[in-house]
């Protein structure tokens, strides 16, 4: 069977609502504003990335890098198209944003996940592994003391990993 030929980029404002619509189709993920959406394409391009299979989006990663950790890229959301799931565009996502040259300074990768969202757990298990970083992950946003009982706990999931397990990846 032929591989689709897929193309892995940074995103732009135009790609905003279209992003949008891929992250709505992704249940269960968070739906952000359009707006939101659209700031991600814009503001914060270099640490995101949109996967395209013959020009349609398949595959969006968005993260940042925070200003008061300048080593870590935080990953806010993962999102791939139910008909694209099984490519392993989790994984190859992750990587492509950590060899950019915008992410080089990374030592470590964090995202947060809830306890019973085990693809996330098991996307960043395996990508851990991947990579030779080890996996460490905390209570974080708790359920009643950040979301007024709206929300389950999220837990901050860190990955630390040496400049030469990258490099493997």
């Amino acid at each position: 069977m032929k591989q689709p030929k897929l193309t892995f980029r940074k995103p732009d404002a135009k790609d905003g609502s279209e992003i949008w619509s891929l992250v709505s189709r992704c249940k269960p993920l968070d739906e952000n504003s359009m707006y939101c959406n659209l700031l991600q394409c814009d503001h914060f391009r270099d640490t995101c990335v949109l996967v395209e299979q013959d020009g349609l989006p398949i595959g969006w990663i968005s993260g940042y890098i925070p200003p008061s950790t300048p080593n870590t890229l935080f990953v806010w959301q993962v999102a791939v198209a139910p008909e694209a799931r099984g490519l392993g565009l989790g994984k190859r996502m992750l990587a492509h944003l950590l060899d950019r040259p915008e992410t080089a300074d990374c030592a470590r990768l964090q995202t947060t996940i809830t306890k019973s969202n085990e693809a996330s757990w098991g996307l960043f298990r395996s990508f851990a592994r991947s990579v030779g970083g080890e996996l460490t992950s905390a209570a974080h946003f708790d359920r009643d003391d950040h979301f007024a009982g709206h929300a389950a706990t999220e837990h901050m999931v860190t990955i630390t990993f040496e400049e030469e397990a990258m490099a493997a990846a």
